[in-house]
C-alpha cells in the first residue's frame, strides 16, 4: 500500500514551486535534455531560420565585386549630376576664382569695353580632320545613318561598326573621289567645326569672343570643305572653291564694301593659299576672278599654325600609319594594334583608309634638302630641347647657362628617317647604304591571309622591304622616292595634285597649273599689295622633327616598319625620346614650316612676293594650364589649343575691327626662326 501510494503520489500533479532540489549532475543532465528539446522545438517550428543559421556563408565573388563597383560609380555619377544641375550657374566660376584668383575678362568682353565694334567680315577656314562630315548615301551596313556625322561629334559609329565606318570614310583609290554607292559631305555652317567632339572646342571660343563685339552669322562664315579630297577636287566634286568665292563677294557687298579678314587654321592655310591662286586664274581651271580679286576682297589673311612647308609627321603617317603617340601605344602593348582583333587589324585599316585621302599628301615636306637639311646639316642645328630663351630672338641657353651644344652632340635633323640610332648619329661618309630604287619587288605574301586589309606593302615583298631598311637614311629629297616606292598608287594620284620642289623660274608657264598652287616655293603671292599676311603659331612645345625606325616583327599582314621607341638620347636634355627627335614648335608643326616663308622668303619684295605684301610673325609662347580648372589653358601654344589662346584671339579681333599689323605690335618672336632662316640658302 505504501508503494502504491508513493507511485500514485509521484504520478500526481505537483505544485510548480514544490520540486525537490536536484543535484548538480542531475541539473546538468536535465539542462542538456532541455537544450535538445529546445533545438528540436525550434527545428519543428522554424525550419527555414534553422537552415539559414546552419548554412555556410557565401564567399564574395569577383562578379559581386564588379557589380558593387559599377553600382558605386553609377550612384556617384548620378549624385554629381544632381549636384551639377542643382547648384547655381555661377558656382563653378566661384570655385575656380577661390582657387586661382579672379579670372581675366575674355578678349571679346575686354575689347568691347574698349569700344571695339564689328567691322570687317570674318571667314574661317578649318584644317584637316577638324571639320564634320555626314553621310548622304551609303551601303546597307550604314542603315539608319542618313545625315548623321561619321566624322566629328561622338564618333559612336567607330565603336559600333568599325569596318563599315572605315569603308565609308575611304575614298576611291584610283580617282580620289567617292567610291561607288557612297556619298559623304561636309557639314555646313559655323557648327561644322566649332567643336570637334563634345567638350573639345576648335573654333567655338573665337566665335564666341567675336560675337561679344557684334559679330553674328551674317558676317561670319565657315568655309567648310571635305578635307579628305585634294584641293582641286573639292571644286570638281562640290564646287567648294566657287562657293567660297561667292560667299566672300556677298559678304563684302552687304558690309558696305569692307574687305574680309580670312582666318585659316592648320591645313586650311594651304587650302586658302590654293584658293587665292585659283580665284585669280582664268576658267576653266581657275575661278576667273581676275588678277585684282584678292586686292578687292581681302584685307588680311591671319594664318594659325600653318604648315607652309609641310611637316615630317605626315611622312610617318603615310609610311607606317603612326606618329609619336601611336608609337608609344605600340611599345606599351606590343602587337596589339597590329593583331587581328575581332577581324579588325587597326593600323592596317587606318593606313588603307588614310592613303586614299589625297589631302594628307599636301603636307609632305616641301623644298627638299635646301629647306629641311641634308645628311650632315639642318637649319635647327644646335637646338637644345630643354633650353630657356634669353630674349625674343636670341640664341638659346641651356639650363646650365651654356649656349647651344657641342659639335659632336648636334642632332642631325636633316635625316628625317633613320633605320637605327647608330645610323642617325654617324657621319654621312661612314654610312653604307644600298639604293632601294633598283630593288626588285615581289609578291611574297598570300592575299587571302590578309582579307580586305591588303595594302601596297604586300606588293613589295620581303625583298622590297629589306631594300628600304638597307638604304639606312632618308632626307627630304629621298623621302619622295621612298613614298613612290612603298605607295606608288597613292603617289601617282598625289603627283597630279601637289608638288614639293622649289621653282627656278616662277614666270614659267608650267607653274600656272593647279598642282603648284599650294606650294609657296612654286608660286607667287597674289596681286594685292595692300593685303597683309600673318603667320600665327605656338612655340615652346617639343615637336616631332625626325625619327628612328626599325623593321617590325615578321607578320604576314602587319606593316613592316615602325618607330623604334627604345631609341633614347641618354641625358635629360637630349632631343631624342622614344625614337623621335624633337625641335621647337607647336607640338604638330615645327617652327621652320610655319615661320620660314614670312621670316625670309616673303619678307620684303622677293620673287615669291613681287609686290611686297607685308608679312608679320606672331609667336605665342606656350604656357600650360596651372590647374585642371583652367581646362586647356588660355595661354596655350599647342596646335589646336591655341585656338583658345586669349592673346591670339585679341590679335584677330583687333584686325577684324580695323587694326593693321603694325598697330597690333608687328612681329612678336620667341623662337630662333630668323637665325634658322638665314642658314637656308635660297635664291630670293
Amino acid at each position: 500500500m505504501t508503494v502504491l501510494r508513493r507511485r500514485k503520489g509521484s504520478g500526481g500533479r505537483r505544485p510548480e514551486n514544490s520540486e525537490p532540489p536536484l543535484s548538480d549532475k542531475t541539473k546538468e543532465t536535465k539542462g542538456n535534455e532541455s537544450a535538445e528539446k529546445s533545438e528540436n522545438l525550434n527545428l519543428n517550428l522554424q525550419p527555414s531560420s534553422y537552415l539559414a543559421a546552419e548554412k555556410p556563408r557565401k564567399k564574395w565573388s569577383c562578379v559581386d565585386s564588379c557589380c558593387w563597383f559599377i553600382g558605386c560609380i553609377c550612384s556617384m555619377w548620378w549624385f554629381l549630376l544632381f549636384l551639377y544641375n542643382a547648384m547655381p550657374a555661377s558656382f563653378p566660376q566661384y570655385v575656380t576664382e577661390a582657387i586661382t584668383g579672379p579670372l581675366p575678362d575674355p578678349p571679346g568682353v575686354k575689347l568691347a569695353k574698349d569700344g571695339l565694334k564689328a567691322k570687317h567680315p570674318v571667314v574661317f577656314v578649318p584644317g584637316i580632320v577638324t571639320g564634320g562630315l555626314e553621310l548622304w548615301e551609303g551601303h546597307s551596313c550604314a542603315e539608319g545613318l542618313f545625315r548623321k556625322r561619321l566624322w566629328g561629334g561622338t564618333f559612336g559609329e567607330v565603336y559600333k561598326r568599325p569596318l563599315c565606318w572605315a569603308e565609308h570614310m575611304s575614298l576611291d583609290n584610283e580617282t580620289g573621289l567617292d567610291p561607288p554607292g557612297i556619298k559623304i559631305r561636309p557639314v555646313s555652317g559655323l557648327v561644322a567645326a566649332d567643336y570637334f567632339a563634345p567638350g573639345y572646342f576648335v573654333w567655338a571660343v573665337l566665335i564666341a569672343n567675336l560675337a561679344r563685339i557684334g559679330y553674328e552669322d551674317k558676317n561670319m562664315y565657315m568655309a567648310a570643305y571635305d578635307w579628305r579630297l585634294s584641293f582641286q577636287n573639292t571644286e570638281v566634286r562640290d564646287q567648294t572653291l566657287s562657293r567660297i568665292k561667292s560667299n566672300i563677294e556677298l559678304m563684302v557687298a552687304t558690309s558696305g564694301g569692307k574687305k574680309v579678314v580670312v582666318v585659316p587654321h592648320s591645313m586650311g592655310v594651304l587650302y586658302f593659299l590654293h584658293f587665292m591662286k585659283w580665284v585669280e586664274a582664268p576658267a576653266p581651271m581657275g575661278g576667273g576672278g581676275g588678277p585684282n580679286w584678292c586686292a578687292d576682297h581681302i584685307k588680311a589673311v591671319m594664318n594659325i599654325g600653318g604648315p607652309f612647308l609641310g611637316v615630317p609627321k605626315a611622312v610617318t603617317g603615310l609610311f607606317s600609319a603612326e606618329a609619336k603617340d601611336i608609337a608609344i601605344a605600340r611599345a606599351i602593348a606590343p602587337g596589339f594594334l597590329d593583331m587581328d582583333v575581332f577581324g579588325f587589324q587597326t593600323l592596317q585599316h587606318v593606313m588603307r583608309m588614310t592613303r586614299t585621302w589625297d589631302s594628307t599628301m599636301s603636307m609632305i615636306p616641301k623644298g627638299g634638302d635646301t629647306i629641311w637639311g641634308g645628311l650632315d646639316w639642318s637649319p635647327e642645328e644646335g637646338h637644345k630641347c630643354n633650353s630657356k630663351k634669353k630674349n625674343g630672338n636670341g640664341p638659346t641657353a641651356g639650363l646650365n647657362g651654356t649656349v647651344g651644344l657641342a659639335s659632336s652632340d648636334r642632332v642631325k635633323y636633316g635625316r628625317i628617317l633613320s633605320f637605327g640610332k647608330d645610323v642617325a648619329d654617324l657621319h654621312s661618309s661612314e654610312i653604307e647604304s644600298v639604293d632601294f630604287r633598283v630593288a626588285i619587288k615581289g609578291n611574297n605574301l598570300a592575299n587571302k591571309t590578309c582579307r580586305d586589309v591588303w595594302t601596297e606593302y604586300h606588293d613589295m615583298g620581303i625583298g622590297g622591304v629589306k631594300a628600304v631598311a638597307d638604304y639606312k637614311v632618308f632626307t627630304a629629297d629621298s623621302i619622295l622616292d621612298l613614298l613612290h616606292f612603298v605607295a606608288p598608287k597613292m603617289m601617282k594620284r598625289g603627283g597630279s595634285h601637289f608638288s614639293y620642289g622649289i621653282a627656278d623660274d616662277l614666270d614659267d608657264e608650267k607653274y600656272s597649273h593647279y598642282k603648284y598652287w599650294s606650294n609657296p616655293l612654286e608660286t607667287k603671292l597674289p596681286n594685292a599689295p595692300d593685303m597683309e599676311i600673318f603667320s600665327m603659331y605656338g612655340v615652346g612645345v617639343p615637336t616631332e622633327r625626325a625619327y628612328v625606325y626599325k623593321l617590325s616583327p615578321a607578320v604576314e599582314c602587319s606593316i613592316p616598319f615602325q618607330i623604334d621607341t627604345s631609341a633614347e638620347g641618354g641625358d635629360e636634355g637630349h632631343c631624342l625620346k622614344g625614337g623621335v627627335y624633337s625641335v621647337d614648335g607647336d607640338e604638330t608643326f615645327p617652327v621652320l614650316s610655319a615661320g620660314f616663308m614670312p621670316a625670309k622668303a616673303w619678307r620684303g619684295k622677293t620673287r615669291f612676293n613681287p609686290l611686297g605684301i607685308r608679312t608679320f610673325i606672331r609667336e605665342y609662347n606656350h604656357s600650360p594650364p596651372a590647374t585642371l580648372l583652367e581646362g586647356r589653358g588660355t595661354q596655350s601654344g599647342a596646335h589646336v589649343d591655341i585656338m583658345g589662346n586669349f592673346a591670339l584671339i585679341e590679335d584677330i579681333i583687333r584686325v577684324a575691327a580695323g587694326a593693321t599689323g603694325e598697330e597690333i605690335g608687328g612681329d612678336q618672336v620667341h623662337s630662333n626662326i630668323f637665325k634658322w632662316s638665314e642658314r637656308i640658302k635660297l635664291e630670293l
